[in-house]
């Protein structure tokens, strides 16, 4: 049986904040998302289509690279896996890049990325996420650290070969696993 906690965490009540620079302002009339890349049906989704889309609610725990874990959050959002049905993925897409609002990047095996619990989230304990918390949509990777989950998305780019984030070219690990304790770059 698995633990609750991955080695060197510590649980909280509450996901911190944590974000580098401002947090971006949204206007959800003249918001939308681009998937885009190696993909047979590039799209650009509405704030309006991605709330028509089915929505799926996962319950999952939040892992920081800085040593701290919520358990039990309940998100709501679109299946990463219903984004990827809809664009169909070239053969030679194995990497996707997401690239959000305030320049953030990070980039995961697409493999990693078709997990029933992978979401691209706008609610958080049955509340539209607000800007602070990633709205108004973000990336929800529960087997990653967090960093993986990028927030105030804005472009999902499939390509061959995985690039790096703003974390990962910082010296963070690529790969992210808290059960690794996989925190730095090897």
């Amino acid at each position: 049986m698995r633990k609750k906690l991955p080695p060197g965490q510590s649980e909280i009540k509450k996901i911190l904040l944590r974000h580098v620079g401002s947090i971006p302002s949204f206007d959800l009339e003249t918001w939308s998302l681009t998937v885009y890349g190696l993909v047979e049906k590039p799209l650009t989704l509405t704030w309006s289509d991605i709330l028509a889309l089915p929505s799926v609610v996962s319950v999952s725990n939040f892992h920081c690279v800085e040593g701290w874990s919520v358990l039990n959050n309940k998100w709501e959002g679109v299946s990463f896996q219903t984004i990827v049905k809809m664009v169909k993925p070239e053969e030679n897409a194995k990497y996707v890049m997401f690239e959000c609002d305030d320049g953030y990047t990070t980039s995961l095996p697409l493999t990693d990325l078709l997990d029933e619990d992978v979401l691209l989230a706008y609610k958080l304990e049955d509340e539209f996420l607000r800007p602070e918390r990633g709205g108004p949509l973000r990336l929800i990777v529960p087997k990653k650290y967090a960093y993986k989950s990028a927030m105030w998305l804005k472009r999902i780019k499939f390509t061959s070969q995985q690039e790096l984030g703003y974390w990962e070219s910082r010296g963070y690990s690529n790969t992210a696993d808290p059960w690794k304790e996989d925190r730095y770059a090897k």
